[in-house]
């Protein structure tokens, strides 16, 4: 009878050591949510510092030829490549500071699992920030790149290397503080070499 009742004890108490364990893990989160100490957007890819992956994809419709990984290790300047779709609420958010930004840098985009006429129309709605888009209908390119979600932006310096990725929307903010510092660091070496 000793046994059993050891037994029962064990079986009462595990699920709520369990249940406190989940809930002090969600609490730990929460607060850090609240300090800035956690950023559920800040994933970061295994890319980083890499060469590109091969990849050749079709333009969008009214939008020119696609491009491929070729045509990005060609560039003798830095390249973001910018992963959106047209039902992606950030990437919409993201349009005007993109357009800003390609004043800078030119800006590479890939729409990523989208409707190629849709796609094509939420380009060009506002006036389109890329300098050259293609589509990724099947998403495996995006899978090859680390993509989670999207928006998503790569940084390709000339010869094919990712310097910075984010996984969430490109702010004027973010390219003035975290970009555009690593594009003067890479432009500062290739012109010592």
């Amino acid at each position: 009878m000793s046994e059993n009742v050891t037994r029962r004890r064990m079986l009462m108490t595990l699920p709520v050591l369990a249940a406190a364990g989940i809930g002090a893990g969600f609490w730990k989160m929460l607060s850090g949510m609240g300090s800035g100490g956690f950023d559920p957007r800040a994933i970061h890819t295994p890319m980083l510092d890499r060469p590109l992956p091969d990849f050749s994809l079709p333009g969008l419709p009214d939008q020119g030829n696609g491009f491929g990984a070729a045509d990005l290790r060609a560039q003798t300047r830095p390249v973001l490549l910018n992963f959106f779709a047209s039902w992606c609420i950030p990437c919409v958010a993201e349009m005007p500071a993109l357009r800003e930004i390609a004043a800078h840098i030119p800006v590479w985009g890939i729409a990523y699992k989208d409707k190629p006429d849709n796609a094509a129309r939420f380009v060009a709605r506002d006036g389109s920030p890329f300098t050259r888009a293609a589509l990724d209908l099947s998403g495996m390119t995006a899978i090859d790149w680390g993509v989670t979600g999207v928006p998503e932006t790569f940084l390709i310096l000339p010869g094919g290397r990712i310097a910075w990725h984010g996984a969430s929307e490109l702010t004027q903010r973010t390219y003035e503080t975290q970009i555009a510092p690593v594009v003067r660091d890479a432009m500062t070496q290739s012109a010592v070499k």
